[in-house]
């Protein structure tokens, strides 16, 4: 979105979007809430998402709807009760560990991506964001991570990288790769060859078409 030039546009002039499958968890029941609060719940599992929903809206986003978009407050565990806009684009990215795990939803990218991060680098991200940014203590995060996250992920995340257009090693620190991908952004953008052959994802012809393209990244 930055080399794009995307971050400085006005959210309804954007041409390309972007949306993460973390706002999409469930909303929990009393007793699944208070699990969560002790750092019992497995949310790194398919089944915490909002998997209706996440398909609902991609088909309203190739249909060139405007969608809204819950806010998920990570501290409580709960839907807030604002949402977030995505208006149409032309290219919407989609983030999240589990978006190629159910092929209904997979079968909507045109383009998939894997980003494929060394363990310690996602481990130790883990840390870092659960501790400043959602109040918890160092035991509970790797207690849960020992627990919920890293069998998770080697049981849903991993094997959906089969699945994926194109794999990226080492993360955000591969420029190389970063800025192939925004060239290809940016040609469709343009107009380039890819957009004259399809003119949009699915073959939907709308007022102004989304491209969705989806990456698959480390556990959280």
């Amino acid at each position: 979105m930055e080399l794009l030039g995307q971050n400085k546009i006005d959210h309804h002039q954007r041409q390309v979007a972007i949306l993460s499958q973390d706002s999409f968890y469930k909303v929990l029941t009393p007793e699944q809430k208070a699990k969560a609060l002790k750092g019992q719940f497995n949310f790194d599992h398919p089944d915490a998402f909002d998997n209706e929903l996440i398909r609902q809206t991609l088909r309203q986003i190739l249909q060139g709807e405007t969608v809204h978009i819950p806010v998920y407050d990570f501290v409580t565990h709960s839907r807030k009760e604002e949402f977030v806009t995505v208006y149409p684009a032309d290219v919407v990215l989609v983030e999240g560990i589990l978006m190629f795990y159910s092929q209904e939803i997979r079968d909507l990218f045109q383009l998939k991506l894997f980003v494929d991060t060394d363990p310690d680098t996602r481990l130790s991200r883990r840390v870092l964001r659960d501790i400043n940014e959602r109040g918890r203590d160092l035991d509970q995060v790797l207690s849960q991570y020992i627990t919920f996250v890293k069998p998770a992920f080697e049981e849903f995340c991993l094997p959906t990288k089969k699945y994926a257009d194109v794999i990226i090693p080492r993360g955000a620190d591969n420029l190389v790769a970063i800025n192939l991908i925004v060239q290809h952004i940016q040609d469709i953008l343009n107009g380039g060859p890819n957009k004259r052959h399809n003119g949009c994802m699915n073959g939907l012809g709308t007022p102004r078409q989304r491209r969705t393209s989806e990456s698959s990244s480390r556990p959280h």
